[in-house]
């Protein structure tokens, strides 16, 4: 009979939890870590309290943005109790008033803004809910370390609105990056007309260079009209040679 009254008064407490001791429905005290004695027979009674961080996954809510978009919202909280005995005596289950308020605070909170600022500013959005969160859950003893919105759920139809404005920023920007090189290179070939309207051997030196791009992509006979420059060139010293300007009498061809 003693050493049943001497066991059913030991209480082991682990490293990572505390006890609260209730004599006779009178909180006493804490009891820490370890190997603890209380009085048997129901005279004290323990409540143990998990002091580890404990996460939340809040149950999804369906939520009416303030542009009036139907979503469907995702999140998670992190809390660690740090004063037991405010968790136990202040609120009946401090895990589901924790959840329950966490429910009601997503609604409010990401209510009161845009679709847009949901899907840009979700860190913003999260220390916006940790705070207040925290806030009203420290009068239970409960330190809330993070809630972390996880997803944000649209309706088919604005997906495939967000799907086909993506593709027609794409196109966009690609027709703009396009533009940009054309008008590159209009600006490095007018550069290069210029200097090659102040060298005509230059001009004579490409349209030779183009003969032979054309000849070794085509396996075939090209007729390709030359400029009377280029046959004197190679008729020449060299060097080209410009036609006369025609004087107002014509030549008179010897007689036979």
């Amino acid at each position: 009979m003693i050493l049943t009254s001497i066991i059913s008064g030991i209480r082991i407490v682990g490293q990572y939890e505390r006890a609260l001791l209730l004599r006779l429905g009178r909180f006493t005290g804490i009891l820490q870590p370890g190997l603890n004695v209380v009085l048997p027979f129901g005279i004290d009674r323990t409540l143990f309290v998990d002091m580890r961080t404990t996460t939340i996954d809040v149950p999804r809510q369906d939520i009416i943005t303030k542009d009036n978009v139907p979503v469907s919202i995702d999140a998670v909280v992190y809390f660690q109790v740090f004063d037991p005995q405010l968790a136990i005596l202040n609120v009946e289950n401090y895990r589901q008033a924790t959840t329950l308020y966490a429910q009601t605070l997503l609604r409010s909170v990401l209510g009161s803004h845009d679709l847009d600022e949901m899907l840009t500013a979700r860190d913003k959005l999260n220390l916006v809910l940790k705070e207040q969160l925290d806030k009203a859950t420290d009068p239970w003893g409960i330190k809330v370390t993070g809630v972390e919105i996880k997803a944000v759920d649209l309706p088919e139809g604005m997906k495939r609105a967000m799907a086909k404005q993506a593709e027609a920023e794409r196109e966009r920007r690609a027709k703009v990056i396009s533009a940009e090189g054309e008008y590159q290179a209009s600006e490095k070939l007018l550069e290069a007309a210029s200097v090659i309207s102040q060298n005509p051997t230059g001009a004579l030196l490409r349209i030779l260079q183009t003969l032979t791009e054309i000849a070794v992509e085509k396996n075939s006979t090209i007729l390709f009209p030359l400029p009377i420059e280029i046959l004197s060139y190679f008729q020449g010293n060299g060097t080209i040679s410009h036609r006369p300007e025609k004087s107002g009498q014509s030549e008179s061809c010897p007689e036979p």
